[in-house]
């Protein structure tokens, strides 16, 4: 078997214009890769990569439009794709690397120290999103971004003072609360498509305690969830929060609970034998969300139920 070459990790904005043969950018922290270099940047991909700065990219063109039945759910206006430092960029995901992006700004975590948007931008989950739950927007959204990625062009492209940091960190925090206002639109308009992943979701896991994969397997993880439905983690957190206003992992706790007072109720096992039936490896660990769920020790709510 061919072993396959380990994907270059790029740890400078300079190093990454250099391989994709762009011109130096002209900060060394951040840079904004327009149209009228969009056709070098895609001619010199260098394949699976890893960067160690944010990337955002708008794409004018876009696969992946979810189709349920016979009805499409996104838009057709291009959209947004985003990536964290450290993500693996450009594996398994030919098509999607094969289109060209008319904005990629690159952002070094550095530009962001010292600024509230250091912390903030890693609680935007859409970071971790997989390629195909891109953000499709609609003209008017498009617009907007369109609108704020020109903004910062201008401002890099001025001359820099001291003011410059200050102003394209304020574009780009606006650009990310565009985006979480727009997934949360997306998440309403595939709300069918959701709604379908949710009872896909239930299902799972009933079979998972119902099977007893429990004893084996463990406690579910929100990996596991995410891994069946064909999701990322992130992006089935942020849905179902979206849908019910829980993330995976409370859906989990809630099923845990609800097998838990299923087999207190049902059954004589003892709440040790419940905890390892449901995949606990500690009784502790399941009697204390017990309580926090219920506000009653699994003893006590077997007695109030008898």
């Amino acid at each position: 078997m061919k072993k396959q070459d380990n994907p270059h990790t790029f740890s400078s904005l300079t190093e990454a214009h250099r391989a994709f043969g762009l011109p130096q950018p002209q900060h060394p922290l951040i840079s904004l890769i327009g149209s009228a270099t969009v056709e070098d940047f895609a001619g010199h991909a260098p394949g699976a990569h890893v960067l160690s700065f944010y990337k955002i990219s708008y794409r004018p063109q876009l696969s992946g439009k979810v189709r349920y039945g016979q009805d499409y759910y996104d838009f057709d206006e291009g959209g947004l794709l985003f990536a964290a430092p450290g993500q693996l960029i450009g594996n398994n995901e030919p098509e999607a690397e094969s289109q060209c992006s008319l904005y990629t700004l690159l952002i070094h975590p550095d530009f962001l120290w010292g600024h509230p948007l250091a912390k903030k931008i890693k609680q935007y989950g859409f970071f971790s999103y997989s390629a195909n739950e891109t953000l499709h927007l609609s003209e008017k959204e498009k617009e907007v971004i369109i609108g704020i990625f020109a903004n910062i062009k201008d401002e890099l492209e001025s001359r820099l003072d001291d003011f410059s940091q200050d102003v394209i960190i304020s574009q780009i925090e606006l650009l990310l609360t565009y985006a979480n206002r727009f997934y949360k639109r997306q998440f309403i308009t595939r709300k069918a498509i959701s709604n379908n992943l949710l009872q896909q979701l239930e299902e799972i896991l009933d079979e998972y305690f119902n099977n007893e994969k429990a004893l084996s397997e463990g406690l579910p993880t929100v990996h596991f969830l995410a891994d069946e439905l064909s999701l990322s983690p992130s992006y089935l957190s942020d849905m179902l929060r979206s849908l019910t206003g829980q993330n995976a992992q409370q859906h989990i706790h809630n099923k845990l609970i609800e097998k838990a007072k299923e087999k207190l109720s049902t059954t004589n096992l003892s709440v040790s034998e419940v905890a390892y039936a449901l995949g606990f490896e500690h009784p502790q660990s399941f009697s204390k969300l017990f309580k926090t769920k219920t506000s009653l020790s699994p003893v006590a709510f077997r007695q109030a139920f008898n």
